[in-house]
């Protein structure tokens, strides 16, 4: 049975009581010590956890080499963080001869690895402070609403989907162009109130003045069912972040239950934009789609590294946890191949054959894992462009005021396919059709272009013509995210040791 966690906060000096150090003659560092500032303990730690639980354990190298009380930083977290993106960097993939973690452009940062101050967690329990909305740019004067959530300052206000930015803060004629412009959006995006004006698909314009705060996010933004005709009954989903299961599973539920009562043939599930979030939420999800047929057969596998895996994990005994019969530590969990498989457990009485994934660069990890679960147990066809690629996931490591996400499994479907790390190619590398993102309508209008060719496919067998997106100034769609990205990863729940 799987325990969910409870992570009590650890005091940085006593994961380090077993931990000793001595200085060569040049006076460096040969190993970690309960000596130094609290941030020189902190940089031990990330290194001790990274060196011990991370999947790419064997290429970091050791303390003596990395010094880690050498990285520095202008704060405190950006100094462990510049830490943590050099710890990800050692591994190489032979695939592409880069780091797994590897991102071009980057300087640096990690792709899957971070550490903060709890933020993550906050979200992912279905807890947002912001003004519940996110920008794509389509073109350098094109800006567009990518999606709201309902119940925020956004959401209240009547912003919706595919609403172009004409004006922030009385600043208009914007164009990314500029790094004057770009950044003033950025700042804006960070600052409250935010005033803008904006203009609908059918051109009419209106203003709103929005001010941040609290909200519970719904991840669900929408569900309905599209009547074909001829038998033929479509549901569609847009789920946005995998949360928490007491924040998910129930907007789940009722949608499900609805596309039951409405006895759909066909399902698409919108994660253009799910970056992931916890694994007991994408196991829900793929049992409520998966056939029943499929009941209690293998889901996936989890994937520890060696040291893990054989039971030597000295450093995560400090990592405290708590589930029904009490409190241990992470060392006692069992991490082998065969105590972390995973079944499907038929979730509802939607019983289809086939189901659509609309997916962008910004479906990650849950969503990505949820996908790869049910590829060998039913149809599934992916439409949209590549994913981010993550076929590994976290558990959150506690550090003083810190929490350290760095990547320590990897999972593989019942057919032991994953390796995903350059992400799912619709009609590519996986089954489906490649079109560009439409973010000039809102979610659920049947001619939005990625939900289009799934309803012509479920109509007439085939998916239509391929989009491309142009903006009304007849430059090329460039799809940049503007402000903070979303997040990318799965948290896992995982077993005791017996």
């Amino acid at each position: 049975m799987k325990r969910s966690f409870y992570f009590a906060v650890v005091l940085v000096a006593g994961v380090l009581t077993a931990c000793h150090h001595k200085k060569s003659d040049e006076g460096i560092l040969d190993g970690p010590t309960k000596e130094g500032t609290t941030l020189d303990l902190v940089r031990d730690s990330v290194y001790l956890y990274t060196k011990e639980a991370y999947y790419w354990a064997d290429a970091i190298p050791s303390y003596h080499d990395l010094q880690p009380r050498s990285i520095n930083g202008s704060s405190d977290l950006a100094a462990v963080g510049a830490e943590v993106n050099i710890l990800s960097q050692f591994k190489i993939n032979p695939q592409t001869g880069q780091p797994y973690e590897y991102v071009a452009n980057s300087g640096g940062q990690a792709k899957y690895s971070f550490i903060d101050n709890g933020q993550t967690s906050a979200a992912l329990g279905g807890n947002k402070a912001d003004f519940g909305f996110a920008l794509t740019a389509i073109s350098n004067t094109d800006i567009r609403v990518r999606y709201v959530y309902g119940g925020s300052a956004a959401g209240n206000n009547g912003v919706h989907r595919g609403d172009m930015l004409t004006t922030v803060n009385s600043r208009s004629n914007l164009d990314l162009s500029s790094n004057t412009d770009y950044n003033f959006i950025v700042n804006a995006l960070g600052t409250s109130p935010l005033s803008m004006t904006l203009k609908r698909p059918d051109n009419s314009t209106y203003s709103v003045t929005l001010n941040s705060g609290s909200y519970t996010v719904n991840p669900v933004l929408l569900y309905k069912t599209f009547d074909l005709g001829s038998g033929k009954k479509v549901g569609y989903i847009v789920f946005n972040t995998f949360t928490a299961p007491a924040n998910a599973t129930p907007k789940l539920d009722e949608a499900f239950a609805s596309f039951t009562s409405n006895g759909i043939t066909d399902l698409v599930v919108d994660l253009r934009y799910n970056g992931g979030g916890y694994v007991s939420t994408s196991e829900y999800l793929a049992n409520l789609i998966v056939p029943t047929a499929k009941n209690n057969t293998t889901m996936y596998n989890y994937y520890f590294n060696s040291t893990l895996q054989s039971g030597k994990a000295e450093v995560l005994k400090n990592q405290v946890a708590r589930d029904a019969n009490g409190l241990y530590n992470l060392a006692q969990v069992d991490y082998t191949v065969a105590g972390n498989a995973v079944n499907f457990s038929k979730k509802g009485s939607l019983n289809i054959g086939r189901v659509f994934f609309l997916v962008t660069g910004g479906t990650a990890s849950a969503s990505e894992l949820a996908i790869n679960n049910l590829i060998p147990a039913m149809d599934v066809k992916l439409i949209g462009t590549n994913t981010y690629g993550k076929p590994v996931g976290f558990f959150a490591i506690n550090i003083n005021a810190y929490q350290l996400y760095v990547p320590e499994f990897e999972t593989k479907n019942s057919a032991g396919q994953g390796g995903y790390f350059t992400g799912m190619n619709p009609g590519g590398n996986y089954p489906g059709f490649g079109s560009n993102d439409d973010l000039t309508k809102d979610f659920g209008d049947a001619t939005e272009g990625l939900l289009s060719h799934a309803l012509n496919y479920v109509k007439n067998g085939t998916y239509g013509t391929s989009l491309k997106i142009q903006s009304v100034d007849g430059q090329p769609a460039v799809s940049h995210n503007i402000g903070a990205e979303d997040f990318n990863g799965m948290i896992a729940n995982r077993r005791p040791r017996k």
